[in-house]
């Protein structure tokens, strides 16, 4: 038998003190993870329905196209817009010429009261009834210039009206995105009654929505970081921010909803994705810490070995959230209690104990 062996021997014996490192118990706040399952949504997503009805010309995009914000993405066609606006404009054209003619005759009464005027001042030069039927007339024509000059701006607004309509052909992008869906092709009807001919989503950034329990919704307050990992990368975390709290909580399923605000520059995630998210949980007081390496797992029972009067005193414990090297526990522990560093089932209960080194345990 070796000397290790024998050594080993005599301390389980009780007759040779087990040299082992020594930890002290500490209070600290741990950090605790809830793992939850949250959604990934689009940061801005629209369904791309035109406002008049009219027959698909073309379509310059396909699903996947990346689009800049006014980038055109398909055209219509609507003969009987094109038809309306001719009737428009010819309307405003017919009735600036009947307004011009009629200044033109305001004019000429105009100048026909004047001199009769001028006249009226030689007494039995014109007679007085004459003057009056002269200014009579020049109001009635400025009352029908008026008139066609409210006509000309109504027929000019229909008009521009029709312009708009048909500025509504060329279909264009409400902002930066990509193209997930596209519903028609050339030829096609479409219009408001119709449904949508494109979907665009930003997926640049994403809105990750997480069903938070009641319990531990003071964890979104937390301003850091939040992790979370997705099945498509295994092995891979990502982060995000808190940005959206809805302050509400639901009543049927008793969770907050939160959302958290995650870059996505390079597409690699994706809307529709269930990330598994390590939220952060809010402890309301201190617990008990010990190096990790302090507790012992058997398929009896979970304990640390306490250092009390040089002996090994077996004290059975519940393991909480990991922090480091350090872990939370719950027994019949305080603060400053001295535990075997590096514990094993080997040390058994009662077993002398040199201590060759102890220290003060941290986070």
């Amino acid at each position: 038998m070796t000397a290790n062996k024998i050594l080993l021997f005599a301390a389980l014996a009780g007759t040779v003190a087990a040299q082992v490192e020594t930890a002290r118990v500490t209070q600290d706040t741990v950090q605790r993870k809830v793992l939850l399952t949250g959604e990934f949504l689009p940061y801005l997503s629209v369904a791309i329905t035109p406002r008049v009805t009219g027959y698909v010309d073309r379509v310059e995009v396909d699903r996947g196209s990346i689009v800049r914000q006014g980038q055109l993405l398909a055209v219509l066609s609507a003969p009987e817009l094109k038809t309306q606006l001719a009737e428009a404009a010819a309307k405003v054209q017919s009735i600036e010429s009947q307004r011009a003619e009629a200044e033109a005759n305001l004019t000429a009464a105009q100048s026909t009261l004047g001199r009769l005027q001028a006249a009226a001042e030689t007494p039995g030069a014109v007679a007085n009834n004459e003057v009056v039927v002269a200014g009579k007339q020049v109001a009635s024509l400025k009352a029908v210039v008026d008139s066609l000059e409210n006509s000309r701006k109504a027929a000019a607004a229909a008009a521009d009206s029709i312009r708009e309509l048909m500025s509504f052909l060329q279909i264009t992008a409400p902002f930066d995105g990509v193209i997930t869906e596209r519903l028609v092709h050339p030829g096609a009807l479409a219009g408001p009654a119709n449904g949508p001919l494109l979907r665009l989503e930003q997926n640049t950034r994403l809105r990750l929505v997480v069903a938070v329990p009641e319990a531990e919704v003071a964890g979104a307050a937390y301003k850091g970081a939040i992790p979370f990992t997705v099945p498509a990368y295994p092995g891979e975390t990502f982060t995000g921010t808190v940005a959206r709290i809805s302050h509400s909580i639901d009543q049927k399923t008793r969770t907050m909803p939160v959302e958290l605000e995650v870059p996505n520059p390079k597409h690699r995630l994706a809307p529709g994705m269930y990330p598994e998210i390590a939220w952060p949980s809010k402890q309301a007081k201190p617990s008990l810490v010990v190096p990790a390496s302090a507790v012992v797992t058997t398929t009896e029972r979970v304990f640390v070995i306490r250092v009390r009067s040089g002996r090994a005193e077996w004290v059975n414990v519940k393991k909480g959230a990991r922090a480091g090297e350090m872990v939370e526990v719950s027994g019949d522990l305080a603060p400053g209690d001295v535990v075997v560093k590096r514990a094993t089932d080997e040390i058994r209960e009662g077993s002398a104990i040199q201590v060759t080194g102890a220290g003060k345990t941290s986070r």
